[in-house]
């Protein structure tokens, strides 16, 4: 109930107090820093010297003209599909099996979920070892076996590098998508897949006519999520490899770091940040509009 101005504030001017403190914390954490960032991304600016001039429009034109720069959107754009749609499929063929309820299926699930509060640095340097070439234990591995004569340099190489980082995140997200999967699957109402199999329907025919349709919204909302984890990701390319070796793991997340901080050139990586935050912007847009519908 409101009041009179001279016995206490009304209900909005209560409300209105209440969301400043969270105005205010975006306004200095978010979205001060995301306007400076595009501004700077008009000049010349650099961590050599204090003063700046602004260049209009050129840092765009350089990095649009820039073939390492589009090799980079590229390898950003592969990296994204392929370390969220491998742990995808992987959770949910794991999703399913966990789902039958066996015994011991909650001590596997609890031991899945175990490398997901793992820090990406740490597991970085987890499969650096497994893949490094002198040592690793995948060249170990593959020489007792006989398959190879010379270790192989996995992360040395621009035809294997991407994948194996690409491997190592997939091993990480894994759990993430297990979690979310794991309780579409328990949502689906299981009056329908009885009478499926009463129809006489097979376990095939059971998942593409009633799994599938039951959990499509969780599908796109969970695809999205891990698609919009993946294009900021920095953790594991720039432990495993630092974006190399000639660039065949530079990220737009590694192009920002270092252009800004080994480059030196503060306009050029806001240039490369704003791009990259409006490929964000729009992953987003999708993922809030299907929340949207969905509700």
């Amino acid at each position: 109930m409101a009041r009179d101005g001279r016995h206490g504030f009304s209900d909005a001017q209560v409300g209105f107090l209440l969301i400043v403190p969270g105005i205010a914390i975006f306004v200095a954490v978010i979205l001060y820093p995301f306007i400076s960032a595009i501004m700077m991304s008009f000049t010349d600016r650099t961590l050599l010297s204090p003063s700046y001039e602004s260049v209009g429009f050129d840092n765009y034109i350089r990095i649009f003209t820039d073939p390492y720069f589009l090799k980079t959107v590229w390898t950003t754009i592969v990296f994204v599909v392929f370390s969220t749609l491998i742990p995808f499929t992987l959770g949910m063929i794991w999703a399913i099996i966990l789902n039958q309820g066996f015994r011991g299926s909650e001590f596997l699930r609890g031991v899945t979920l175990v490398n997901w509060i793992i820090p990406g640095t740490a597991i970085g340097f987890l499969w650096s070892w497994i893949f490094n070439s002198q040592y690793g234990i995948l060249n170990g591995l593959l020489s007792s076996l006989g398959l190879i004569d010379n270790n192989i340099s996995f992360l040395g190489q621009t035809s294997t590098a991407l994948i194996c980082v690409i491997i190592a995140r997939s091993w990480q997200m894994l759990p993430w998508y297990m979690a979310f999967l794991l309780g579409g699957l328990q949502s689906v109402p299981m009056d329908r897949i009885e009478a499926a199999r009463i129809d006489g329907a097979n376990n095939l025919q059971v998942f593409r006519h009633i799994v599938i349709p039951g959990m499509k919204q969780i599908f796109f909302l969970v695809l999205i999520l891990g698609a919009i984890g993946n294009l900021q990701h920095f953790d594991i390319p720039w432990t495993m490899t630092q974006g190399g070796p000639a660039r065949a793991t530079t990220t737009l997340s590694l192009e920002v770091y270092r252009t800004a901080f080994q480059n030196w050139k503060l306009g050029q990586a806001a240039t490369v940040g704003t791009v990259w935050a409006i490929l964000l912007a729009a992953f987003s847009f999708v993922y809030l509009k299907q929340v949207k519908e969905s509700e």
